[in-house]
């Protein structure tokens, strides 16, 4: 099947053996930071972030705790409740979500779609996301996400999730 080049053209299977291995369970594990930037649907920067993140995991249940403030001042909190099927794929829930995620890791790659029910003051609509995480080689995670409506892209969000000692987490 011909894919034409792009974001949506990529594959999980793209990703099978290479490294460094991307590992939901330890790398979205204890403390991290995320920094990122939103762009509507010109390209324009819409809106700039930075999150504290918590990750835990008791065998193949995970919760990861997002508290993210954005230039705006607005603060905005999501926990994820994540399971890791027996093929090593993960469901994931959150209070936002309309239905569950799915995701999948192969090599340095994670991806997850779901659908998102955004805030009332921000409209309230359902957006279909796909992530797409890269684990690099100093730990650090590259995240680029696309947001859809009637499949036309109408936001995407491009952000960095970096593990951080406990101390250096902001309140």
């Amino acid at each position: 099947m011909l894919r034409l080049p792009g974001f949506k053209s990529q594959s999980i299977t793209d990703y099978i053996g290479t490294t460094p291995v991307f590992d939901i369970r330890t790398h979205l594990n204890g403390p991290l930071i995320s920094e990122g930037m939103i762009y509507g649907p010109t390209g324009k920067v819409v809106s700039r972030f930075v999150a504290d993140m918590h990750g835990s995991w008791s065998g193949a249940t995970g919760r990861l705790q997002e508290n993210f403030v954005y230039a705006s001042g607005l603060r905005q909190d999501r926990e994820w409740r994540l399971t890791e099927s027996n093929d090593g794929s993960i469901i994931a829930d959150a209070d936002d979500l309309v239905g569950q995620g799915y995701g999948r890791a192969e090599g340095c790659a994670f991806q997850m779609k779901y659908k998102i029910r955004l805030p009332q003051d921000a409209g309230g609509h359902v957006l279909s996301v796909v992530d797409w995480m890269y684990l690099v080689d100093n730990g650090t995670i590259l995240n680029r996400s696309q947001m859809r409506k009637f499949g036309v892209k109408v936001a995407e969000l491009v952000a960095t999730m970096r593990p951080v000692q406990a101390d250096q987490i902001a309140a």
